[in-house]
């Protein structure tokens, strides 16, 4: 197994996917806060892509 099949292993468990919504969700926040709220669409479909990516939900 390489690196990446370990992320992905721990990415695949309740905890992590918690872990990556939580990072997804202040990525977003951060996002938002340096934009004004301005591209909160653009980050939304952004974040909801990366987590369909990584997530297993």
């Amino acid at each position: 197994m390489g690196l990446l099949d370990d992320a992905k292993n721990a990415l695949n468990n309740d905890k992590g996917e918690e872990t990556s919504d939580s990072a997804i969700d202040k990525a977003k926040e951060f996002g938002s806060e340096k934009t004004g709220g301005k591209y909160d669409d653009k980050l939304d479909k952004a974040g909801d892509a990366v987590d369909r990516q990584v997530g297993n939900e």
